[in-house]
């Protein structure tokens, strides 16, 4: 594993350093796009829109437009806006993290502590556990400044959940949303039931990505010669008079799956 970010927490007056880790891998296959006409690769270039040419790494810097002028922004700048945030996490404020919607939960990260600080770590992780709260702070990552939550993860490390500010989450008032009359109650009540007969302790570990494995199948299938067959799934419409029929079928079949 390789740290993106070097830092510290700031918890009240104590400061523990830090190395900042991803704590996920994509599960997705590594497709590479290609030309259909021969196979070749497609490679992507950063162009100067005017000349048309290839521009490399070296020679491209950030801006921001202002009255149809460019002004151009270099390192030290993104250093100079909150200093102390690109190498402090600072917890604001405590809270339970029941108290977050997951709605906000973005990327999350593993905290590993650096030399010298592993009492200090060791101490917010056993008090966070204890008091079952997390730290809500903010720090600067990548040139974007990252709202965040801190907790204990599997009680044996802390991990950072990156969050989405407030005013990222789009308004749903444009959507149609039902406000017609409200279920019967007999329909209500077997809802209830179906989802009390599927109610289980919630084991992360039964959830596997199968599509890739599924669609690995048909790679190696193809690299065979094989012709791949489509499975044909047929889309049901259902009418409004038919929830109380699939509600009951649905009892009766969860009631044969826990039998």
């Amino acid at each position: 594993m390789r740290a993106i970010w070097n830092g510290a927490i700031g918890f009240g007056l104590v400061n523990i350093p830090i190395k900042l880790y991803s704590a996920t891998d994509s599960s997705t296959l590594d497709l590479d796009m290609l030309d259909s006409k021969d196979l070749s690769n497609i490679r992507f270039k950063r162009v100067n829109e005017k000349t048309g040419k290839e521009v490399g790494w070296e020679n491209i810097v950030k801006g921001y437009k202002i009255e149809d002028k460019y002004i151009v922004l270099e390192d030290k700048d993104f250093e100079a806006a909150s200093p102390e945030k690109s190498k402090i996490l600072s917890i604001n404020q405590f809270v339970k993290e029941s108290e977050v919607d997951t709605a906000l939960f973005e990327t999350p990260y593993f905290l590993e502590p650096q030399k010298n600080g592993e009492s200090a770590y060791k101490l917010l992780l056993k008090s966070l556990i204890k008091t079952k709260m997390a730290g809500l702070g903010s720090f600067v990552l990548r040139d974007r400044e990252i709202l965040c939550l801190i907790r204990p993860y599997e009680n044996k490390i802390l991990m950072v959940n990156r969050m989405r500010y407030p005013e990222e989450m789009r308004a749903y008032e444009d959507l149609k949303i039902p406000t017609g009359s409200a279920p019967k109650p007999a329909e209500l009540k077997m809802a209830e039931q179906l989802i009390k007969s599927l109610a289980t302790e919630f084991d992360p570990s039964k959830y596997k990505d199968t599509y890739n494995a599924d669609l690995l199948k048909i790679i190696k299938q193809k690299a065979k010669g094989k012709k791949v067959k489509l499975a044909a799934v047929k889309e049901t419409e259902s009418k409004a008079t038919d929830l109380m029929a699939m509600l009951k079928a649905s009892l009766e079949k969860s009631k044969k799956k826990v039998g």
